[in-house]
């Protein structure tokens, strides 16, 4: 049987918010493993165990660049180690002109993007030189550049933690704009049904299941209460079937309000600062203990 560590236990509670308990019976019955544990707690415990899922784990900011006809636009995911490091205005500058090479230059991936250059200096130069100037670790983590079939626009939100970019193919700047904050809020996964990971859904659907069994019902209706899940699901993370946040009923869908205002959605990017990214934590006292331990050992 893997072993249960503590610090296991508890980077599960921070992903789910489930009691410490939970985590560890969760963890335990997953072998160690922190997807299955996740899972498990979501068919005990429902949605709760999951509201964390997008926390953010590193520092940085996004930045945004978008040409002077809305034709053109570049999103860039810039991480360092502190938010501290975050609001330095050469950081801020290094992002600023990093988004603004994405969308003129076109560079393939992050490593053809670090070979451009800035003022006659590489952007892999630029940033050893302002992490020799700073003391601290950062780096380019993603991009994306949108040509738009319609205009362009942008939302930076929460100290550009997050950013949007959104293609909108009629309508106007102010559509676009309560659209890009629709998507920083509502956090939509694809535009509709087919952008959604086949994956994702499998795991609604052996979630849906596990907790129709655990619930007494027969098994030959787990299917359909599986399916009718799995539509809830797709009604909350496609951007089309959300309610439109600033809807005066409450009731009006994204796809509702685009048919009044005759425009479409060609495509949109949301960046959430270190998403994905696991933050390593230190435990200070521990580390102060070790270090005693070693200089003692020493003598």
């Amino acid at each position: 049987m893997a072993e249960i560590t503590a610090s296991m236990v508890k980077e599960l509670r921070e992903k789910t918010d489930a009691p410490m308990m939970e985590c560890k019976k969760a963890l335990s019955e997953a072998a160690g493993d922190m997807a299955k544990a996740e899972e498990i707690l979501r068919v005990k415990l429902g949605n709760k165990a999951s509201k964390a899922a997008a926390r953010v784990t590193a520092e940085g900011i996004v930045g945004v660049y978008i040409s002077a006809d809305a034709k053109l636009g570049a999103m860039v995911e810039v991480n360092c180690e502190t938010d501290f490091v975050a609001k330095n205005d050469d950081f801020l500058a290094l992002v600023k002109n990093v988004a603004e090479l994405v969308a003129t230059k076109n560079p393939a991936d992050v490593e053809a993007l670090s070979a451009l250059e800035i003022n006659g200096q590489t952007v892999e130069e630029v940033r050893k030189a302002l992490v020799g100037k700073i003391g601290e670790n950062m780096s380019i983590r993603r991009f994306v550049r949108t040509e738009a079939q319609g205009a362009v626009a942008s939302y930076i939100h929460g100290g550009s933690k997050i950013g949007v970019l959104i293609d909108l193919v009629g309508g106007d700047e102010a559509l676009a704009k309560d659209l890009a904050m629709h998507v920083a809020a509502s956090k939509p996964k694809s535009l509709d049904a087919s952008g959604v990971p086949a994956e994702l859904l499998d795991v609604e659907r052996r979630i849906a299941i596990e907790k129709a069994r655990e619930a007494g019902k027969p098994e030959a209706m787990l299917e359909k209460i599986a399916e009718g899940t799995v539509q809830k699901f797709l009604k909350d993370v496609t951007l089309l079937d959300q309610v439109f946040v600033k809807a005066e009923d409450g009731k009006q869908t994204v796809a509702q309000l685009l048919k009044a205002k005759g425009a479409s959605v060609a495509g949109f990017t949301l960046y959430i600062v270190g998403e994905g990214i696991e933050k390593k934590v230190t435990d200070f006292a521990a580390e102060v203990a070790a270090q005693a331990a070693a200089a003692a050992a020493q003598k």
